[in-house]
């Protein structure tokens, strides 16, 4: 939208305030001051057209808008992630589980999880690992339905010894259709302390020497 000299003047600017750049809004007054003046020394011969009107109109109404609506989501994340941290403040000294293939063995404790079958299997097998690749313990769960199914290792390994605290690595299987199909695997761990430092990941939880999850991982609180 343009506007002459004259107009800009009637309503109290001067050349120099027009033409130099200012960053400044327009107002939803201030524009409608200058629609008025346009409207008022627009060429009688030339009269604006109703629909060049209300192009101007909708521009302005459209741009106010998206203003008001991105306004609108900035306090909605804000507010969001206000809420995920109140409650994710709350998870420290409990334990969560999470999507994940590694798990940590505390003395005197267990190692815990989930592992999640698409369909029935009448062979579920858990083998957890030391941090050299080789397999301590192989879990037989035997036949599970469809669904969650949990398995604990209390340390001992295959061969009578109990194992070292720390952390070990978990891969399972089910033998479904006579295949060997892989699993994924939920762990349990316990939340020591909340990160808010990184805006783009959200709230991260710290878990001790499994390292740091985004929140939005976790499945289930215990």
């Amino acid at each position: 939208m343009s506007f002459s000299l004259e107009s800009i003047q009637q309503l109290g600017l001067s050349a120099a305030d027009a033409i130099a750049p200012k960053k400044q809004e327009l107002g939803q007054e201030q524009f409608l001051k200058l629609m008025t003046t346009q409207l008022t020394h627009q060429d009688p011969t030339k009269p604006m057209e109703n629909g060049d009107f209300l192009a101007q109109m909708a521009q302005f109404s459209t741009v106010e808008g998206i203003g008001d609506l991105r306004t609108s989501f900035e306090d909605f994340a804000t507010s969001m992630t206000s809420s995920q941290a109140l409650e994710a403040s709350g998870l420290v000294g409990r334990s969560v589980s999470y999507s994940g293939n590694e798990g940590t063995l505390d003395i005197g404790g267990t190692l815990t999880g989930n592992v999640n079958l698409k369909s029935a299997s009448n062979e579920v097998t858990v083998k957890i690992s030391d941090q050299n690749g080789n397999v301590v313990k192989t879990l037989s769960l035997g036949t599970k339905a469809e669904g969650m199914a949990k398995f604990e290792w209390d340390g001992q390994k295959d061969d009578g010894t109990y194992a070292t605290p720390g952390v070990y690595s978990i891969a399972a299987e089910a033998k479904v259709d006579g295949n060997n199909t892989a699993l994924e695997t939920f762990v349990s761990a316990k939340v020591e302390s909340v990160d808010l430092r990184d805006a783009s990941k959200g709230v991260v939880l710290n878990l001790g020497q499994l390292g740091n999850v985004e929140f939005s991982k976790v499945k289930q609180v215990f």
